[in-house]
């Protein structure tokens, strides 16, 4: 079974991308949430060419990836699943779910992190600095953050021992639950109320996206929201509401800061 995800991993995770992209672009088009303040073409191109951008560094950069780290900890028997013997007494199954779910918990304190330092929050807000949000949003993050965070993630595999299996339907997951809350997607408000409980869903997010300096600080989670609610970091709406609240930071809010050369130096620029 590893063996098979180890080869098809990459094209699994490519194959649901595209295919979650497509329907979630779609679904904005037709069923928007809120009206974009900024043209389409300008930012979609942009934001895409980050993405392309961001895997370009990490193949020439990081031949080392988080399978490879779960691959590493698994032959060197490194990581509490292994020290403990925990795969030789719980089933391999209750193991993936678990590390799955403590990855994401990993993501959530890593998010809060970069908030909190400020020298990480420079390159985090490059994420922020968008005018709207939507699909294209959860693929916007500045090159140096894809770095650290790939380490960090990788550290927190091999410490905890995870499995390959584990890691690549953690990727995937992330990948497509980020693409989701995200999407400027409307959801009948029923199924928004009870789906907040088990997932994140885009109206939760938006708010973590909003110019007000509070809101921007609530509503880390990417996957499982159950991280803000227990820790303190849950806001249900935002105060202006989702259709009157602003999308962005105070600062970078010409259209020009769309741009991909803008985007990259806004680390290295004052407010």
């Amino acid at each position: 079974m590893n063996d098979w995800f180890i080869v098809n991993g990459n094209a699994l995770r490519l194959t649901a991308f595209i295919g979650l992209f497509i329907l979630l672009s779609i679904w904005e088009h037709y069923q928007p949430r809120r009206p974009l303040a900024v043209s389409k073409v300008q930012r979609w191109g942009n934001n895409i060419a980050i993405v392309m951008l961001n895997n370009l560094v990490l193949k020439l950069l990081m031949p080392f990836l988080a399978i490879d780290a779960a691959l590493l900890a698994e032959r060197q028997l490194w990581g509490i699943t292994y020290f403990t013997n925990l795969n030789g007494s719980i089933s391999t199954f209750i193991i993936i779910i678990f590390a799955i779910i403590l990855l994401d918990a990993a993501i959530y304190f890593q998010h809060r992190l970069f908030h909190r330092v400020p020298v990480l929050w420079r390159l985090h807000r490059m994420h922020h600095s968008d005018l709207d949000i939507d699909v294209t949003t959860a693929i916007r993050f500045h090159p140096i953050e894809i770095i650290l965070s790939m380490l960090i993630k990788i550290a927190v595999i091999i410490t905890l021992g995870v499995p390959v299996i584990a890691v690549v339907l953690f990727e995937l997951l992330l990948n497509l639950t980020a693409m989701f809350n995200h999407s400027n997607i409307r959801l009948p408000a029923k199924i928004d109320r009870y789906m907040c409980y088990i997932l994140v869903t885009p109206d939760m997010h938006r708010v973590h996206h909003s110019v007000n300096g509070h809101e921007t600080n609530h509503n880390f989670g990417f996957c499982l929201p159950w991280w803000d609610h227990l820790f303190g970091s849950y806001q249900a709406q935002p105060k202006l509401g989702h259709q009157q609240m602003q999308i962005g930071l105070p600062y970078f809010r010409d259209t020009k800061e769309c741009q991909v050369q803008r985007m990259l130096t806004q680390p290295f620029r004052n407010k």
